[in-house]
């Protein structure tokens, strides 16, 4: 077990940023940066015990700032979408920035324009036990891209010997705000050069989903999976269904959509799995939070260049983001994201990795 750090390069905002390295006892090994927390590479052994980078991303941070910032890093204050970039809080309208165009319509994604994916956040190594690990912190002011209230947050992410990555969220306000974070990696299992992911197969604990509009907003609707290309309960191969006759999938390219977990009672559950037959690679994702977006790449540009140089193309990665649900505020029967003063935004997400022979 250990842990060693490294310059990763400068932001556009000329930031110098690091590169930190751990090594877990069982195997797994994780490289990731205090510039938005970002997981650069991740190795996890196949059913033969061979390492490799199983997610997708870039060697700096021009890398990511010229293709798509999100990639890989923590989202704040607000993951996922809010229509029109507005919403009301204890009778106050706030207004933010629209920096995403569905179908030509504006809305305000991840957090806004300098959303907490793009900044330098205070990280501070530890080992505990056979664990080890990083903690990220930064203090969001009142009214950074629009929002009310000081944010303090803190995200504890942890290398366990049983090829677990754990990630601890904490954050507190001085003044009622939505938060919902998230974390953005990308994976593919055959490694980055590996094509896309539709051979991979995915299970997600699920029976319903909130559709959404050409805007990619949901409707509010709580829509049952059964019958549709939706329906994971159980596993599938993601390619089967991704390009089917359906309104959904043509508003999102493939899927781009919003999982209501069966689980609701805030406790650890498994959320989805992830499979990779030819390796035998296979991840659990386990969280106390209520619903999963998964996300297929779909708007990545075929000829990116990614680590080493390897050519992305669509569908090449797909992230699976434990959240609360898209454009919250604006849904009073979706599960409240408002953290008020005096209360602590705590959620946790583990990624768990195996090999199946």
């Amino acid at each position: 077990m250990s842990i060693t750090c490294e310059p990763f390069g400068k932001t556009r905002y000329g930031e110098e940023t690091r590169l930190f390295t751990i090594q877990g006892r069982g195997g797994l090994k994780m490289c990731v940066t205090d510039w938005g927390g970002r997981v650069v590479r991740l190795y996890t052994p196949d059913r033969n015990g061979e390492l490799k980078d199983v997610t997708v991303g870039f060697d700096d941070p021009s890398g990511y700032e010229n293709t798509d910032r999100y990639w890989a890093a923590l989202i704040g204050r607000v993951g996922n979408r809010i229509g029109g970039g507005k919403f009301k809080l204890d009778g106050k309208e706030y207004t933010l920035a629209l920096n995403n165009f569905p179908a030509g319509i504006g809305c305000h994604l991840h957090g806004g324009e300098r959303g907490w994916d793009s900044y330098v956040w205070d990280a501070k190594p530890f080992e505990e036990g056979d664990c080890a690990g990083i903690v990220f912190s930064r203090t969001s002011p009142d009214g950074e891209e629009g929002y009310p209230g000081t944010v303090d947050v803190s995200v504890k992410y942890t290398v366990t010997p049983d090829n677990v990555w754990r990630v601890e969220y904490t954050a507190t306000t001085d003044k009622a705000t939505p938060v919902n974070m998230t974390q953005h990696v990308y994976f593919n299992f055959k490694g980055e050069a590996g094509g896309t992911i539709c051979d991979h197969t995915l299970q997600i604990e699920s029976d319903v989903f909130t559709p959404y509009g050409p805007d990619q907003i949901p409707t509010g609707e709580l829509r049952a999976v059964e019958g549709t290309p939706f329906d994971f309960r159980e596993p599938q191969a993601i390619g089967s269904r991704i390009d089917a006759d359906d309104d959904q999938i043509r508003f999102g390219k493939g899927y781009d959509h919003n999982w209501v977990l069966r689980n609701a009672s805030g406790a650890l559950a498994r959320a989805a799995t992830l499979r990779e037959p030819a390796s035998g690679r296979k991840l659990e994702v386990w969280t106390t939070e209520p619903a999963v977006q998964v996300y297929t790449a779909n708007w990545c540009q075929n000829g990116w260049k990614a680590k080493g140089g390897d050519v992305l193309c669509e569908r090449c990665a797909i992230a699976l983001e434990t959240q609360h649900f898209p454009d919250a505020p604006n849904k009073p029967g979706f599960p409240s994201i408002i953290l008020r003063p005096g209360d602590i935004y705590r959620t946790t997400t583990e990624f768990r990795f195996s090999a199946e022979a």
